[in-house]
């Protein structure tokens, strides 16, 4: 006796419901996080070899980025003028000029900046100035 073979139905799964949870779990994620506004400069430090130098209590470290706007011991100044970064300096280093002044400036940043740094720190009579590098990936 001879049998007819049923057509065989095309066995699939229904991914709709899996599709629809994850863009569920999406816009809850998207709608509970929280943003917060990060207040510190992105810099990209230019790449150097050698040792690090000892760090000290107390620095005045200048912070620039690739547009050239500066933050003086991580607090930011409304513009990029000689008289304002000036100003903060000497709020900062309370005239101690012995203390150690460190310039930390983006890769991109124009030497304009880096410049205008250096001679506001040479105007107000520090000595120890350094500019900090990235190590390089020596292999």
């Amino acid at each position: 006796m001879k049998f007819k073979r049923q057509a065989g139905e095309e066995v699939s799964v229904n991914l709709t419901p899996l599709i629809d949870v994850v863009f569920l779990l999406l816009i809850f994620f998207m709608v509970s996080t929280t943003f917060t506004k990060e207040s510190h400069l992105e810099i990209d430090l230019p790449e150097a070899s050698g040792e690090a130098a000892p760090s000290e209590k107390k620095v005045v470290e200048v912070v620039i980025n690739h547009k050239g706007e500066y933050s003086v011991n991580e607090r930011p100044l409304i513009n990029s003028q000689a008289d304002t970064l000036t100003k903060a300096i000497i709020k900062i280093s309370e005239n101690n000029s012995a203390l150690p002044f460190i310039i930390t400036a983006d890769a991109k940043t124009p030497h304009e900046f880096v410049v205008r740094a250096m001679d506001v720190a040479g105007k107000l009579g520090f000595s120890q100035l350094s500019i900090t590098t990235q190590k390089t990936n020596e292999k």
